[in-house]
């Protein structure tokens, strides 16, 4: 570990997720080490796969039988883990689902272990989110061969992602990470939260198909969430830098009037282009 830099873990609930899975282990075992991950599959009906191994890996049984319950009860469960991750030593906790990436803007030159820890961090701290998709006929299927970053250069900045993922002391949060219970979210320059859940066409049929989800009603969620990708192929790609700093500034102060602690955007979308300097980071 870098000298000073604070303990900190990873911890998510996947559900037959194994691609994003896979590179979720590979991207924080890089960034905060294995041995930090703590992976929680939903249902005694799933396998640990073999790239779980010198992670923190575990079985549990199913939570919840429709979208809402079983979110709710997934996010406290997570909750309670994060707590007890606190108890353990740990500094901070980084909650996120298995498709999303926290990263740092390599023009700051440090890892993820390292900003975290030269944040000053009350609560919670929230990295800008983008959530990406798919421009047919130009991007082709998401490998695991590749850099995700060298396959998709186009999302959405997504207020739904601007996430208050990075927790320093126990605390509940909301359906999703999507906001914590009784408190604000700050969010951090240069930090950003990729979500590639919707970035594949592919991928996105197979989770409609999938009768788990089905069965707790994630269909339509699914369909509605995947307009990502009609929005990368209808609107022009803007500045990334130019837009994700006006992005930073809307979103601290504009909120949605039913909830308070989310940010908001004056319903703007607007996609952008990513610059070439994050290709090899993810």
């Amino acid at each position: 570990m870098q000298k000073n830099c604070k303990r900190i873990a990873a911890i998510t609930m996947v559900r037959n997720d194994d691609f994003f899975l896979q590179k979720w282990v590979s991207y924080y075992g890089a960034q905060l080490g294995k041995e930090n991950l703590y992976i929680f599959f939903d249902g005694l009906d799933q396998r640990i796969p073999k790239f779980c191994n010198e992670t923190n890996a575990f079985l549990h049984e199913k939570i919840g039988k429709h979208v809402v319950e079983a979110e709710k009860c997934r996010l406290k469960f997570l909750s309670d883990q994060a707590t007890k991750l606190f108890n353990n030593g740990y500094d901070l906790i980084v909650g996120v689902d298995a498709d999303e990436y926290i990263v740092v803007d390599p023009k700051l030159e440090v890892g993820l272990r390292e900003y975290l820890s030269s944040q000053k961090i009350d609560v919670s701290l929230s990295p800008m989110g983008l959530d990406f998709g798919q421009r047919l006929g130009k991007e082709s299927d998401l490998s695991l061969e590749k850099t995700f970053l060298t396959q998709r250069h186009y999302a959405q900045i997504g207020t739904r992602y601007t996430k208050p993922s990075v927790i320093a002391r126990p605390c509940m949060w909301g359906s999703g990470f999507h906001r914590i219970k009784g408190h604000n979210f700050h969010i951090a320059p240069g930090l950003y939260l990729m979500h590639f859940g919707y970035s594949d066409l592919k991928i996105i049929k197979s989770r409609i198909c999938d009768k788990g989800r089905e069965a707790q009603g994630w269909g339509k969620h699914i369909i509605k969430r995947s307009r990502t990708i009609r929005f990368v192929n209808s609107l022009p790609a803007r500045d990334f830098d130019c837009w994700t700093r006006w992005a930073r500034i809307i979103q601290t102060w504009c909120r949605p009037p039913y909830a308070l602690n989310k940010p908001a955007m004056f319903e703007l979308k607007i996609v952008v282009e990513i610059p070439e300097r994050f290709r090899k980071i993810l």
